[in-house]
């Protein structure tokens, strides 16, 4: 998994076709760009051909060699494996609006199998179903993303809002507000219950958003027909929230914003300079970030989103920077625990699509397959099947 690989995109895929088949993968943590090692199996060799996937045939001699290698405490490697299959579920509306996921596109490019839920099926209690949920580009607030000030007259906004309110009044809630509220509130007990969940975008601060107003209304009344608390700010609930403390709002409906925690409209950043750095774990020590930090690049370029990153002073203490731009102050790649189950929040939209405007076309990751940007996402893919015992509530 260096830079001697032709596609690692497509070979987590094969990493997880190699779990659905039953057998286990050695995850060889900061080898080689954090290579996956399975034992020989024909129809796995024929596999990797068909995907394009780079591989090498050892002798028993020169695994055993490596994994003594990796185990060698003078060293910063280690040895996790990999041993079930996760079960998959994306949280996406089954409406068409004019963005993509970058999240969806690498599964389907790395041939991954995962299944489409939404809120019917979150508030029906599907979730422990699943052992990992991911959402993107969502806005969990219940503003529709603040698009109203850019697009309200526009067909595919005015279809969303009305299919978002005619979902909540099937699933009894007054305001589509109140829907997503019960979403993030299934998502939390999701995850305290032992899931894994792994959020971009939006679908980050919008949760943690929520979760902090669950007993106010910061909803104004062109999005649910009366009024925001004018006390919203000072009743926000920072002790329920995941990742993020002592935010402010943004209370402009036609601003794009939805607090201080995106650095979006602050940043002074130059295209050309627009890089974060992603952290070295200890691969012996610190097991969980390594896992989400392997990649053949430590310095990966940034991208834009309607979240694109997240200012550092609004961290809560013990959530785990990840990836950050030091020289900016903003954190990138974050991940924590909650419960019983741990969660990682990745800003911005497409990291092969620096600014993706609504209405541009998806990436092509065919012209991208050795993305360091998107591998992060992957790793999050593969880091439940390590996890020995899945805990359910």
């Amino acid at each position: 998994m260096d830079d001697e690989q032709k596609d690692h995109l497509k070979s987590y895929g094969i990493a997880f076709w190699t779990l659905k088949n039953g057998q286990t993968v050695d995850w060889l943590l900061n080898y080689r760009g954090g290579s996956f090692m399975m034992k020989y199996d024909q129809k796995l060799e024929e596999e990797c051909k068909v995907r394009g996937v780079s591989y090498l045939v050892l002798a028993d001699a020169k695994a055993n060699e490596i994994l003594t290698e990796v185990s060698d405490p003078s060293v910063n490697m280690d040895m996790v494996k990999l041993e079930k299959a996760p079960k998959m579920a994306v949280y996406s509306p089954k409406n068409k609006l004019p963005w993509d996921d970058a999240v969806t596109l690498v599964l389907k490019y790395a041939e991954i199998p995962y299944d489409v839920i939404y809120d019917e099926e979150v508030i029906r209690g599907d979730l422990p179903k699943y052992d990992w949920l991911h959402m993107h580009h969502e806005d969990f607030t219940g503003q529709f993303s603040k698009f109203y000030g850019a697009y309200r007259y526009a067909q595919w906004y005015v279809d969303d809002v009305k299919g978002q309110q005619a979902m909540a009044a099937k699933l009894g809630f007054k305001k589509v507000s109140q829907m997503k509220l019960a979403v993030v509130q299934h998502i939390r007990d999701f995850c305290a219950g032992g899931g894994f969940l792994f959020a971009m975008c939006s679908g980050t601060d919008t949760f943690d958003i929520a979760l902090a107003a669950s007993n106010t209304d910061i909803v104004e009344s062109m999005f649910d027909g009366d009024p925001a608390d004018p006390d919203a700010q000072q009743k926000l609930d920072f002790t329920q929230t995941f990742a993020f403390q002592n935010f402010t709002l943004d209370e402009n409906p036609t601003s794009h914003q939805f607090s201080n925690i995106d650095v979006t409209p602050v940043r002074q950043v130059e295209r050309t300079r627009d890089f974060f750095t992603l952290f070295d774990f200890s691969a012996k020590w610190d097991v969980v970030p390594s896992m989400l930090t392997q990649d053949h690049d430590k310095v990966i370029k940034g991208f834009m989103g309607l979240t694109t990153a997240y200012n550092k002073s609004k961290l809560k203490p013990g959530v785990t920077i990840m990836g950050e731009m030091k020289t900016a102050n903003e954190a990138r790649y974050i991940h924590g625990e909650f419960g019983k189950g741990q969660w990682t929040f990745y800003g911005g939209h497409d990291p092969e699509d620096y600014q993706h405007a609504v209405g541009d076309p998806p990436t092509d990751l065919k012209l991208h397959p050795n993305s360091p940007g998107y591998r992060l996402i992957l790793n999050n893919v593969l880091f439940p099947a390590a996890k020995k015992k899945k805990q359910k509530t």
